[in-house]
C-alpha cells in the first residue's frame, strides 16, 4: 500500500524563502552596485524590492512545483539532478517576467538595457537556487512516512 508523499510545510517555506533572500541580497547588492556605479543604498532599496516581490512568488511557485511533483509521484525533496534545473530556471524565468517592469522604471533603462542586467543577475541566481535547494534539501529533509504493508 503506498503512503501519502509529505511536503514542505508553510514554516519551512518561509525559513527557506527568507534565508535565501538574505543570502541573495547580501552578495548580489554591493556586486550591482559596483558594476552599475550606482549607490549601494539605492541598489539596496531596489534589491529590497525586488526581493520581497522574489519572496512572495517563491512561496508560491514552490508549493504549486511540489504540488507538481506529488501529482507525478515524486518526492520533493528528492528531486532528480534534471528536476532541480528545470525548478531553478521554471523560477529564474517567472521572476524575470515580474522584475523587468519594475528594474525599467527604477533605473530608467530600457527594456534591453533591463534584460541584459536581468538575464546577467538570474545566471549567478539560477547557479544560488540550484546549490542552496540542495543544500537545504539536505539540511532540512522532508521525512516521509514509511509504506505499511
Amino acid at each position: 500500500m503506498a503512503t501519502e508523499i509529505v511536503i514542505r510545510n508553510k514554516w519551512d517555506r518561509i525559513r527557506y524563502t527568507v534565508i535565501f533572500e538574505i543570502l541573495l541580497i547580501s552578495t548580489i547588492t554591493p556586486a550591482l552596485s559596483y558594476v552599475l556605479d550606482k549607490e549601494l543604498l539605492e541598489m539596496g532599496a531596489l534589491s529590497l524590492i525586488l526581493s520581497i516581490k522574489a519572496m512572495l512568488i517563491n512561496l508560491a511557485f514552490n508549493y504549486v512545483y511540489d504540488r507538481v511533483d506529488v501529482a507525478f509521484g515524486r518526492v520533493p525533496t528528492e528531486r532528480s539532478f534534471m528536476g532541480r534545473i528545470v525548478h531553478a530556471l521554471s523560477f529564474e524565468f517567472t521572476l524575470t517576467a515580474t522584475s523587468l517592469p519594475i528594474i525599467m522604471w527604477w533605473l530608467g533603462f530600457s527594456l534591453w538595457q533591463a534584460l541584459i542586467m536581468d538575464i546577467a543577475v538570474m545566471a549567478s541566481v539560477v547557479v544560488m537556487t540550484f546549490v542552496y535547494t540542495w543544500a537545504y534539501d539536505r539540511i532540512f529533509p522532508v521525512v516521509q512516512q514509511k509504506a505499511v504493508a
